[in-house]
């Protein structure tokens, strides 16, 4: 399996992808951040599409893309992008923008659906170099000012008292979460990025309550199911992500079984 070059350059990027979902995404479940990440995976979509249509690489139209919306989101603030209504005008926007570029474009079907659910056979040795770039940066970034986001992603009432600017916090990790969100894409797709993202994490949040310990076993969860599912899609021929999806969503399932189990 690992004599082919594509499959090398899968296990490579899907391993530091892994790591840095696992580690960004303890964060983005206790700053209440999932549903932005679920709306930065359609708005990554049109980006993809946008740079498929120029014929430009889809992780610079992502980064583009979802950086914008990072920054106008830590603006209007979080709280006030939180409404329902919101939200939802911000996903038929940028679906409807997505299907646009993609009907426009000349590439063919498999290309296109590579880009909605991921393919590992399309990761070449150029995205593997610029994704490990991108996501040693974002965790090198949020180990540099670790506490500061801790403090405030946990307790954010006494992160306030102390005097701590909670909103270019809030700016600055959105940003992070943007690049984390682009890079996630040439695995599980731009439709379901934010399953790395979210998922490991809450499933680690059922099983300890000390963050170091959340993050290494999110981490965890993160690289068994990108490993199991890449093998396996190998073995099999099916989609990656629905291997990824389906035994992220199984730690969820049983981290949450014993988290009911213990009370």
């Amino acid at each position: 399996m690992l004599n082919y070059d594509f499959m090398q350059n899968a296990f490579i990027a899907g391993t530091i992808v892994s790591i840095m979902a696992g580690y960004i995404g303890v964060f983005v479940m206790a700053r209440n951040m999932s549903f932005i990440s679920h709306t930065l995976s359609h708005v990554g979509f049109a980006g993809a599409a946008f740079a498929v249509f120029l014929g430009i690489n889809p992780i610079y139209g992502l980064l583009i893309f979802t950086i914008t919306m990072s920054y106008l989101v830590g603006h209007l603030s979080v709280k006030a992008f939180r409404r329902e209504a919101t939200v939802s005008v911000m996903l038929g926007i940028f679906l409807g923008l997505g299907l646009l570029f993609l009907s426009l474009t000349p590439k063919s079907t498999s290309y296109v659906n590579s880009i909605l659910f991921g393919s590992v056979v399309s990761i070449t040795r150029d995205d593997v170099k610029l994704i490990f770039i991108l996501a040693l940066t974002v965790i090198i970034l949020l180990s540099i000012f670790y506490r500061k986001i801790k403090f405030d992603s946990f307790d954010s009432i006494g992160a306030k008292a102390l005097g701590v600017n909670s909103k270019l916090i809030s700016i600055f990790f959105l940003v992070l979460l943007s690049v984390a969100t682009s890079i996630t894409v040439p695995l599980v797709g731009a439709l379901l990025m934010f399953v790395l993202l979210t998922v490991p994490a809450s499933a680690a949040r059922y099983l300890t309550n000390k963050v170091g310990y959340m993050i290494a076993i999110s981490i965890s969860f993160a690289l068994i199911g990108t490993w199991a599912g890449i093998a396996l899609s190998y073995y099999t021929s099916l989609p990656t992500t629905f291997f990824i999806a389906s035994i992220e969503g199984l730690f969820y399932f049983i981290s949450l079984g014993y988290f009911n189990l213990k009370k």
